[in-house]
């Protein structure tokens, strides 16, 4: 490995170790940024869900309500996870891998408003906007898989299902689109 890859939790400036503080630091870092994220969807969704979206026509596999907080808990933190992975390496092609990562957070986070909040004041042209939204995120995901594999094997692999209950999401965001 040339001293510029870095090496797994190492400071290629200084060329030692991060130490522990520092990597649990950043760790909470991401695990909070994906908190945050969670946070503010459900924000968005939690006046919804038990209105409109209540009496609106679902697919006929959508899960309860109740499964999809827990998914979501274990989707947010794998992806947390994954990104620490990959910070801890600072190899080649880390900063644009963080890039893409946070690019999905964002797309990420404007999903729940543009589907649940936005669905009262524009109708069914909102649960469109969502699919749409929805739909890049799972584009960004791919490419934030394809540049967190070669960095970090396991962040990369934490993505995948991520990148499956996105695809599942955008079948019932679909069906929600096309009958309501």
């Amino acid at each position: 490995m040339r001293p510029d890859q870095g090496q797994s939790g190492t400071d290629v400036k200084r060329g030692r170790p991060y130490s522990a503080g520092v990597q649990a630091a950043a760790l909470a870092g991401f695990l909070v940024a994906s908190l945050l994220v969670a946070g503010l969807g459900g924000l968005a969704s939690a006046a919804n869900v038990n209105g409109w979206y209540a009496t609106a026509d679902k697919a006929p596999w959508t899960p309860p309500n109740g499964v999809f907080g827990p998914v979501w808990a274990v989707l947010y933190t794998a992806m947390a996870v994954a990104a620490w992975l990959v910070w801890r390496k600072r190899s080649t092609g880390t900063r644009r891998a963080m890039t893409a990562y946070a690019v999905q957070l964002v797309l990420n986070l404007a999903w729940t408003p543009a589907f649940f909040a936005l669905y009262p004041l524009l109708g069914t042209t909102a649960l469109w906007l969502g699919l749409a939204i929805i739909i890049t995120l799972i584009g960004a995901v791919a490419v934030t898989v394809m540049y967190f594999g070669p960095i970090s094997r396991a962040a990369g692999l934490l993505l995948l299902p991520y990148v499956s209950w996105l695809v599942f999401a955008a079948s019932l965001n679909w069906w929600a689109a096309a009958h309501n």
